[in-house]
């Protein structure tokens, strides 16, 4: 046993080092400080740059052959992004799992009007419209497992390549009409080259390309710029690629921070300085049919959809 004298004394001692050394580190040394003042900065610049509304109706078509690089998200979080700053925005979701359905708080009932019915030419897309609960101004055309049969229903038909343009111009024109119209239209896309994202290229007047931080992440995309070249000598000439944000992004790591060089370099122009983090706010809030920008307004995911929004909106076009 040692003399406790000498114990308390170099017990002292250590406290009173390690009390020096905590007040000589700066809260902004911490991880949970430094996400905190990104945030910040963040809402800062969204509040220094208001949310314009478009001269004319922004078509989006949302796409990327590979899955799991968070295209729905990405649409369904920048369109209440935007419907929360007072624009009115309309959600196609083309994609027969129905992701962007849900998570827009629309029930599927079957038996409900979809987009499938629009396709078929059975209903007008007007007469499927849905109101999302938590803003008013966004509204739903909701999607249908049935809509993974379109390519075999309108393998005959000679206008299967532009039956959503006409629907959605048709819809645009109708809105219109009454007084309502449309800044954004968001047309989420499923990750396949099938017939509804080439409807949707052709319907769009610009490609928003969601990109994962991850190895990989330009994998797939050679193939979709050649089909959207395509829609553009087939369709839609004008049709851009105007947008790339990068997605679920791990903070810290030198990976992400890899990957999203590589992107800038290839698309300098097109890719937002935002850049969306894994968040479990994120993934959890469409479970409760919700988007994370109502579900969970300042996490750090919401945040950063509300600043890609407001940095799409404002690149204009």
């Amino acid at each position: 046993m040692g003399d406790p004298r000498k114990i308390a004394k170099a017990n002292t001692a250590t406290t009173s080092e390690s009390k020096t050394d905590w007040d000589r580190l700066s809260l902004t040394d911490t991880p949970l400080a430094s996400e905190l003042a990104h945030d910040m900065e963040l809402l800062s610049r969204v509040q220094a740059h208001p949310v314009p509304r478009p001269a004319q109706t922004r078509i989006v078509a949302v796409a990327n052959q590979k899955g799991g690089v968070g295209k729905t998200t990405t649409a369904v979080n920048l369109a209440a992004a935007l419907a929360e700053s007072g624009l009115r925005v309309l959600v196609v979701d083309s994609d027969p799992q129905g992701n962007a359905t849900t998570a827009l708080g629309i029930e599927r009932v079957e038996g409900m009007p979809s987009l499938y019915d629009v396709f078929l030419g059975r209903k007008t897309m007007m007469s499927t419209l849905r109101q999302n609960d938590k803003y008013a101004s966004l509204l739903v055309v909701p999607s249908s497992i049935d809509l993974a049969a379109v390519d075999v229903d309108l393998a005959d038909a000679d206008d299967r390549r532009t039956r959503l343009k006409v629907a959605v111009d048709s819809l645009l024109l109708e809105l219109e009409e009454l007084d309502r119209h449309i800044d954004y239209v968001f047309i989420d896309c499923p990750p396949s080259m099938s017939l509804l994202p080439i409807n949707a290229l052709i319907a769009a007047k610009e490609v928003l390309i969601p990109v994962q931080c991850e190895y990989y992440a330009l994998e797939g995309l050679t193939q979709l710029l050649r089909t959207i070249d395509s829609a553009k000598q087939a369709a839609n000439p004008s049709l851009e690629v105007s947008t790339i944000v990068l997605t679920m992004a791990s903070k810290n790591t030198n990976l992400s921070a890899e990957v999203a060089e590589n992107v800038r370099e290839y698309f300098p122009q097109q890719t937002l300085d935002t850049v969306i983090p894994r968040s479990v706010r994120i993934a959890e809030s469409p479970s409760y049919g919700e988007t994370v920008i109502s579900y969970a307004p300042r996490s750090s995911g919401a945040i950063a959809y509300l600043a890609a929004a407001n940095e799409l909106a404002n690149r204009g076009r």
